[in-house]
């Protein structure tokens, strides 16, 4: 691969670190503060994403779309790092979970009705989605194991089950629901027995039982919660490609979702190691600043050589899936999937360390920044899954 941005993408990188710079950082104190006051969605998202779209930062996240920039997985890595850098900046930009994902599904799987109806108004930032799959009851790591029901009833589907961890059900923008669940529980191939079928979230039957804290923090702006659905009833042509489906769309959305999250871990820990520097450097300890203590010295290389290679694994996985498609790249995948999150929450740590007490109070970011690096090591898989995948994907060379 070649490791040079396109000037295109270097123009875009100078222009959305403009944006950062001069709305976003600014608004960082603006926005804890309210959420720190009960808003989980603070005005200022909604007030700086005109902005963003004016200046054509907006919907980069979708690949070769009429919507957005019309950009390669590769050409997006480095702008996604960018909007990592602050938790809730790529929704400024029409590109945070799980709206990416669930936009791509629309575009990929939905229907011309689907795509007018709810793809649309998410591109254009009008409204918000949720993506329904895990459950309480069940080891969803395994997603053959979704026990939520999806029955036929002449036109239309009856809907049951609880989920959990559905980000974004709570706000009140969410719109629609993209809901996974069996169709075919007997099915003797169980990648076939599940399907996803599009809920409004309107739709009699739906209770939000309650927000889900992460770590004690809110979960802002993504908040999770815990959905139950009870004989909910929407029309037959609401299912995603067809009965028996829904394994195969999970596993289409899952791979660019995967990457997103890694790319802007990466923009999340590249700012931990800049607080990690400043606060060291500006300390003093046992007669000298604590950034000439070798620990700190050690910490701070190794923060470095850890990013670094987590970037490059990116890169190459992005490369690839735009060389051989997503599928194609379950490998390189597999293997972002658990480095760049373990090594956010390393880094991410270690300036906690260096921040002392300061580092696990709020004032500084870092304890809401690692406890959202820790959630990336369950969420679309857990480093389990993946390091079995790998596993087995490097015996299998040797049959």
């Amino acid at each position: 691969m070649d490791f040079e941005f396109s000037p295109k993408v270097q123009e875009l990188q100078q222009r959305l670190n403009a944006f950062m710079d001069e709305h976003v950082y600014p608004n960082e104190a603006r926005f804890y503060k309210e959420v720190a006051a009960g808003n989980c969605w603070p005005a200022v998202v909604g007030e700086l994403k005109p902005r963003a779209r004016a200046a054509g930062l907006w919907n980069l996240f979708l690949p070769h779309s009429d919507k957005g920039a019309g950009l390669t997985n590769l050409e997006y890595a480095p702008l996604c790092e960018i909007m990592g850098r602050v938790l809730w900046s790529p929704e400024v930009f029409n590109c945070s979970a799980p709206d990416t994902g669930n936009m791509e599904v629309f575009a990929r799987y939905g229907t011309e009705a689907h795509k007018q109806q709810w793809l649309l108004p998410l591109l254009a930032g009008e409204i918000r989605s949720c993506f329904a799959m895990t459950e309480p009851a069940v080891a969803s790591s395994d997603a053959t194991n979704i026990q939520s029901s999806i029955v036929r009833d002449g036109d239309h589907y009856l809907i049951n089950g609880r989920k959990w961890f559905s980000s974004g059900a709570p706000d009140p923008r969410c719109k629609i629901f993209i809901f996974m669940g069996k169709t075919d529980p007997d099915n003797p191939d169980r990648h076939k027995q599940q399907s996803m079928i599009l809920v409004p979230r309107d739709t009699p039957g739906i209770t939000i039982v309650r927000s889900l804290p992460i770590f004690g923090f809110s979960g802002a702006p993504d908040v999770p919660g815990e959905v139950l659905f009870e004989n909910v009833r929407v029309p037959a042509q609401n299912m995603l490609l067809g009965e028996g489906r829904g394994f195969e769309i999970a596993q289409g959305r899952l791979g660019p979702g995967r990457i997103h999250h890694c790319m802007r871990v990466i923009g999340v820990a590249e700012r931990a190691l800049e607080a990690m520097c400043k606060r060291t450097r500006s300390r003093v300890a046992f007669g000298k600043p604590i950034s000439e203590q070798t620990v700190t010295l050690e910490r701070i290389a190794e923060s470095r050589i850890m990013i670094d290679q987590a970037r490059l694994l990116v890169l190459n996985a992005a490369w690839m899936m735009d060389i051989v498609g997503n599928k194609g790249a379950k490998k390189e995948i597999a293997m972002i999937k658990v480095a760049a999150p373990t090594m956010a929450c390393r880094v991410i740590d270690w300036a906690i360390q260096a921040h002392g007490g300061g580092g696990i109070t709020d004032d500084f970011g870092l304890a809401m920044a690692y406890a959202n690096a820790r959630v990336l090591r369950i969420v679309d898989g857990p480093d389990e899954v993946h390091r079995n995948q790998l596993g087995k994907l490097e015996l299998a060379k040797y049959k």
